[in-house]
């Protein structure tokens, strides 16, 4: 699976609830999902109607749905008279999302260190956060290294076992993937983060819900510090 698959299977579940069957605007809103928290359009960036209801081969209804869908998930505003617009969150607002990710994800791995279901995840983070100590240092965007801790986040708030938690967790990952790219870009900052993921494995592992909680806040808050250092660099430029 590569880093778009991985973002089209974080995304999808968040609009299709329990339902396999995607409606239009559900799919059009995916779609462009995906290329938003790539950085294929980019922060500010118009999404015209027009162009991508011919596209897609559909009416602007459809459209103007999915616009409606992505604005609810914080990826794009809608402006009186100019149409959807890519949302371009200021440093301040970037912060105070992290900062909600940070305890709820704090909470989410409390909750499954304490858990009895932990014994059945535990083989199947043991693989994936080995993946990332050995991939953790390779040059370049870190593409696979992202596509696992996207898929890890994902496991871990699906078993949680809360269903407003994972709700409002999967919003939340929707609206700063883009920055957790950011903040994950250099083979500094991912060795940093592999080695968060093992000390929340021996955490998870012992059953100690104190340090998972711990570690999970601090994974996310030095991933918001890193992400804010780039946006900050990029308007200094």
């Amino acid at each position: 699976m590569d880093l778009t698959n991985a973002l089209s299977d974080m995304l999808t579940p968040l609009r299709s609830g329990a339902s396999l069957t995607q409606s239009l605007p559900e799919q059009i809103a995916t779609k462009l999902s995906e290329r938003i928290v790539s950085g294929a359009y980019t922060p500010g960036q118009r999404v015209m109607e027009q162009a991508v209801a011919e596209e897609f081969e559909v009416s602007r209804g459809p459209v103007r749905e999915a616009l409606r869908l992505l604005e609810k998930e914080g990826l794009v505003m809608i402006l009186p008279r100019r149409g959807a617009q890519v949302t371009n969150p200021t440093i301040e607002e970037v912060n105070e999302i992290f900062d909600i990710r940070a305890m709820l994800n704090g909470l989410r791995d409390r909750l499954i260190a304490e858990g009895k279901q932990r014994e059945q995840l535990i083989p199947v983070l043991e693989k994936d956060i080995a993946r990332l100590a050995q991939i953790a240092a390779v040059p370049g965007p870190g593409d696979e290294y992202i596509e696992i801790v996207l898929r890890l986040n994902r496991l871990l708030t699906q078993a949680a076992g809360n269903q407003r938690l994972q709700a409002i967790l999967g919003s939340l990952a929707v609206q700063t993937v883009r920055y957790t790219r950011l903040g994950l870009s250099t083979p500094q900052r991912r060795r940093q983060s592999a080695q968060s993921w093992q000390t929340l494995l021996r955490a998870i592992h012992d059953g100690d819900g104190d340090t998972a909680e711990r570690i999970a806040r601090q994974r996310v808050i030095d991933s918001r510090n890193a992400a804010v250092e780039h946006l900050r660099a990029q308007a200094a430029a």
